[in-house]
């Protein structure tokens, strides 16, 4: 099993040496969030993750771009490879998408998993001035656009939404980025069966991620579909090498997690992170990773 750091919510200051540290202790990858501004009422959709409808940060949290995060951390790190918890790929044009991810790739050595989801906020979409209501659709369509372009060459497509004639993108990965679909309706875990090389959970217990795996098994056998596919998976009741190795056992290939709240008390300081991330690289990461 493999073990992501999650850095949503963490100040930006920060994470260069947080990626750092965990690259020097064997984490096998770091997260971004993804949210372009906060407005400061949900005026068209209430938050879905919470019994009353509050989001689970304040105001003025930093979120950072996530492909600029990424492509700065990957001048400074060697092996860590970079994830997203997600990026909302409908609320952008696909072909800005994959210059910058194609970018970030390059810069990195082929170190970026794009984990993608559609999202829930329509406020933001109607400021980005995306349709929130045809998001789905527009992601599935936008996912086959990116994975001509990472291929490189002259390609063209026509589809409903991003029809274009032929042209090439160029800076290309060396390989095709591998992109994971994230969230919990079976909209989502379809979406990540049919056309994604993984699926990222929300924060869930054990027993919804491994349901929603066999769902998602489910559908690929019936599909025929066999290539590789990781879950990266957030599970609320487990913490220890032992709860971790039942998760693998039902399909779960990475764990994200933020390990300060298991060693420290809020607010934490710099160094209570970077403390964190050592300690649970020892604790757990020796014991259960890959």
């Amino acid at each position: 099993m493999k073990f992501v750091l999650s850095a949503s919510f963490t100040p930006v200051r920060e994470i260069p040496q947080l990626a750092i540290e965990a690259d020097l202790c064997g984490w096998s990858g770091i997260s971004f969030s993804d949210h372009v501004v906060h407005p400061q009422k949900l005026a068209l959709t209430q938050y879905p993750y919470t019994d009353d409808g509050e989001r689970r940060w304040d105001a003025f949290t930093e979120w950072p771009d996530p492909m600029v995060m990424i492509g700065a951390l990957s001048t400074i790190t060697k092996n860590i490879e970079f994830m997203n918890n997600v990026f909302v790929l409908p609320m952008r044009n696909p072909l800005l998408v994959a210059k910058s991810v194609s970018t970030a790739a390059v810069l990195s050595n082929n170190r970026v998993n794009l984990c993608i989801g559609v999202g829930w906020s329509k406020d933001e979409y109607v400021l980005l001035e995306q349709d929130f209501h045809t998001r789905g659709k527009r992601c599935n369509e936008a996912i086959e656009i990116l994975r001509k372009l990472f291929q490189g060459g002259w390609v063209s497509h026509d589809g409903p939404f991003y029809p274009f004639d032929t042209l090439e993108m160029t800076p290309v990965p060396e390989k095709p980025v591998p992109i994971w679909v994230g969230g919990m309706s079976d909209a989502a875990l379809r979406r990540a069966a049919l056309l994604g090389d993984g699926w990222v959970s929300d924060l869930q217990s054990s027993a919804d991620i491994l349901a929603s795996i066999a769902k998602i098994q489910a559908l690929r056998e019936e599909t025929g579909i066999t290539r590789p596919f990781a879950v990266m998976a957030t599970p609320n009741d487990a913490f220890m090498p032992e709860q971790y190795a039942a998760l693998k056992e039902g399909g779960v290939t990475h764990i994200m997690t933020q390990p300060w709240f298991f060693y420290h008390k809020q607010p934490f300081s710099t160094e209570a992170r970077l403390d964190a991330v050592r300690q649970y690289a020892s604790d757990v990461i020796a014991k259960c990773g890959d």
